[in-house]
């Protein structure tokens, strides 16, 4: 039996790839056309979707470096990792948190530049006297919106909540699983202008697709009051232009972001309300563990059984085997390809023990478990029928 061959890129932490090592599936850091390829955060061309690749597993929750729509015009599946770095960016929010309220960072500037004062008889009274100018605000007793309330969102909503803020929510795609994850004193609204209309704080945890790029533009940050604004997201969901206009203005006190730009560098230069970060939202070793093992997992998985966990162009499916003879199919979701399916591996004489089909969109995805061998001959007529987009044997 053939090993899948798999190609890392970035760097994905060793624990990830030893989970490969113990499947059907061998590290191969040159192939220019695996199987499979794992990746963080270094952008997937689309010359690299060559003949063999079958998936993309993102060690991350943003997909963004990915080109989802020719994957899947491919029949190319990817996967990302939701959850596994939440805890490390809710652990930064709060960290933001108190850089906007506590005037953290100018408190400690301020210290780390009184290096004339050499002895403690004159440098207590100063820092006495002094101390007035950092005055901040708690965070308890003061409302919290988090705009998405996914893996991240939830994490973060529950957090202001244990820090007795007053926490609204807003998040139209609110799963079920997502909602029983939300503490009862999370206040729900009805629309982002709610939110940023009540909010002292203002936390974003939504993916950077078409439907949100800008979507925090100067007319929701008009109906702020002085709030502090916080993107642990990506840099796409805001207007940075817009961004320094509220500041200019007064309706945003403090802007903390994971995703600096040259302008807000300049403005952090010049200003004391812009605090800005290194894209270290999950950067710590326990979330590049986590990352890269689910990542690792869901891939395995993929190549050996057909399995799909956690994709964001697929269905997900997880059957486990009926035979040793396993054919997956993606097609086109239009009516009538299932049928054609059965009749074809019925005129080759396939035996069908189980067949589970999904959809999602416009792409629908089929496990068939077979009983006989299956040669060459079946997977070309298969892929042979209109509208199926590739056909996988697994043995």
């Amino acid at each position: 039996m053939s090993k899948y061959k798999v190609r890392p890129y970035s760097n994905i932490s060793p624990m990830g790839l030893d989970r490969i090592g113990s499947t059907n599936c061998i590290i191969d850091e040159k192939n220019d056309d695996p199987d499979g390829i794992l990746v963080r955060s270094t952008k997937i061309q689309e010359t690299l979707l060559k003949g063999s690749l079958k998936a993309i597993s993102r060690a991350g929750a943003g997909v963004n470096n990915i080109p989802i729509d020719s994957c899947s015009k491919r029949g190319v599946v990817v996967f990302n990792t939701p959850g596994a770095n939440a805890n490390a960016v809710k652990e930064l929010v709060l960290g933001g948190l108190l850089l906007s309220s506590r005037n953290v960072l100018s408190s400690i500037n301020f210290v780390n530049g009184l290096i004339h004062l050499t002895d403690m008889k004159e440098l207590e009274p100063f820092l006495e006297e002094n101390k007035k100018k950092f005055k901040g605000k708690e965070l308890s007793g003061s409302s919290l919106g988090v705009v998405g309330l996914g893996s991240i969102g939830s994490k973060v909503a529950r957090m202001g909540v244990a820090l007795d803020m007053n926490v609204f929510g807003y998040d139209p795609a609110l799963s079920v699983e997502a909602a029983w994850q939300l503490p009862s004193q999370v206040i729900p609204v009805e629309s982002l202008e709610e939110l940023f209309g009540v909010s002292d704080f203002i936390t974003l945890h939504i993916p950077a697709i078409k439907s949100t790029e800008n979507l925090i533009n100067f007319k929701l940050l008009s109906l702020c009051n002085e709030s502090a604004l916080l993107n642990f997201a990506r840099q796409e969901v805001i207007n940075v232009s817009d961004v320094i206009k509220a500041l200019n203005k007064g309706n945003l006190s403090s802007f903390v972001t994971d995703f600096p730009t040259p302008e807000l560098i300049k403005r952090a230069n010049k200003e004391k309300d812009v605090f800005l970060l290194p894209h270290i939202g999950a950067s710590t070793s326990q979330a590049e563990v986590n990352c890269a093992v689910m990542a690792a997992d869901q891939l395995t998985d993929f190549l050996q059984n057909g399995n799909i966990r956690n994709s964001v162009n697929f269905p997900n499916i997880n059957v486990a085997r009926s035979t040793e003879n396993r054919i997956a199919i993606t097609n086109k979701n239009v009516p009538a390809i299932i049928g054609q399916i059965a009749t074809s591996l019925g005129d080759l004489n396939i035996n069908i023990v189980d067949m589970t089909n999904v959809s999602r969109g416009d792409i629908a995805y089929n496990l068939i478990d077979v009983e006989n061998e299956v040669k060459n001959e079946a997977i070309k007529k298969l892929e042979s029928i209109v509208n199926v987009i590739n056909v996988r044997l697994i043995n």
